[in-house]
């Protein structure tokens, strides 16, 4: 089933095979825009069934990590329109991930020197990557976010939806909008975090309030069915805490999902260790729950994924690592030739090395 083409109303997909969103630090810091080295990295990984971009800032307050390739304006979507174009040639289908990373941030990374946006003033306790004062990339831990007007909450929802657009335009066959691993919408999400007082905290409803008017606001733009949500259940990533409920949270999400006709539902197992865990009830109840598309993410061999997709429970897999040292990933599982490992010292590098000079190709 891997290897087998899947369609929606919207796309036809080659594979099961989902490239799946990792930030790579390849644009400029100074404007955002991406580079044509990104236009080759992701060329060579067309032939995944579908590629979600690294996480797109579609702010400049949304940023969170140095040199990440944004899509606030019309010089950043004529970036992406490249990478889009080149993926398109090479006969792909690929989804900008929309991101604010929300107290994971410094105020180093925004030219106005804001402090980072949260859902409440409590600070992350992890490190982000930074301008230097020599330009050179830094280490440094994320500042303490300033909580968000009511008013702001609600211009956020512009910015995503602003960020559709030009996604549009810059031909992106649809949006996945990042609602995991610690970010703004799971610290909205979370219980832990979310003190509010306004109709954005308290209830489960209300926590998940703002991610539902940004997927509305996108599937304004591109159709309900080329929409992808990510949500992280039991991660930990980002300094966040497990959720109490994980049954009742992200099952509410999962029929909120269904009732809007969203067509993707993208689950990322953190640890890789619930997904294909058959006494954990979370996936079978997302099931029952949504009917869209299901990409599972995490820890997958493929074995492992062609197990999953047999058993009705996920309809797409989504690999990260590998591709990144393997672009011709989906030919090689076909053959089921042996993977070239990563170099993780390469991930958040500048320039080609460990990005695009990969040279290890099936013959």
């Amino acid at each position: 089933m891997l290897f087998d083409a899947l369609e929606n109303p919207n796309m036809r997909m080659a594979n099961r095979i989902v490239m799946a969103p990792m930030t790579r630090c390849r644009a400029d810091q100074r404007d955002a825009v991406p580079s044509d080295l990104m236009v080759e990295y992701y060329r060579q990984r067309a032939s995944a069934g579908l590629i979600i971009s690294e996480g797109v800032p579609v702010s400049d307050r949304a940023r969170g990590y140095i040199n990440t390739p944004a899509l606030w304006n019309k010089d950043q979507a004529d970036g992406w329109k490249k990478v889009a174009d080149a993926v398109h040639a090479a006969g792909g289908r690929i989804f900008a991930q929309l991101w604010h990373c929300g107290r994971i941030s410094h105020s180093a990374l925004h030219k106005d020197g804001s402090l980072p946006a949260g859902v409440s003033a409590a600070a992350a306790k992890v490190k982000t990557f930074i301008p230097g004062p020599d330009g050179a990339v830094a280490i440094s831990p994320c500042e303490p976010p300033v909580a968000l007007s009511t008013a702001e909450v609600k211009a956020l929802v512009q910015d995503f939806g602003n960020a559709a657009r030009l996604a549009l335009l810059a031909g992106f066959d649809g949006v996945e909008v990042h609602g995991a691993n610690g970010y703004l919408f799971d610290q909205f999400r979370c219980p832990f975090l979310n003190d509010r007082s306004d109709e954005y905290g308290g209830s489960l409803e209300n926590r998940y309030r703002l991610l539902l008017e940004v997927v509305d606001a996108v599937a304004g733009v591109f159709g309900p069915m080329s929409i992808c949500v990510r949500q992280s259940p039991y991660g930990l990533f980002n300094d966040m805490q497990p959720d109490p409920e994980p049954l009742t949270t992200y099952g509410y999400i999962a029929r909120e999902l269904e009732q809007r006709g969203v067509g993707f539902l993208h689950l990322y197992d953190q640890d890789g260790n619930w997904l294909c865990d058959s006494a954990n009830p979370l996936l079978a109840a997302l099931r029952d729950a949504y009917h869209g598309s299901i990409i599972a993410c995490g820890g997958f061999t493929a074995d492992s994924a062609e197990a999953l997709l047999a058993s009705g429970k996920a309809n797409l897999i989504a690999f990260g690592k590998a591709f990144i040292s393997n672009p011709d990933l989906v030919e090689r599982m076909r053959r089921g030739v042996e993977l070239t490992p990563w170099d993780q010292a390469t991930f958040y590098a500048s320039g080609a090395k460990g990005y695009t000079d990969i040279r290890r190709w099936i013959d």
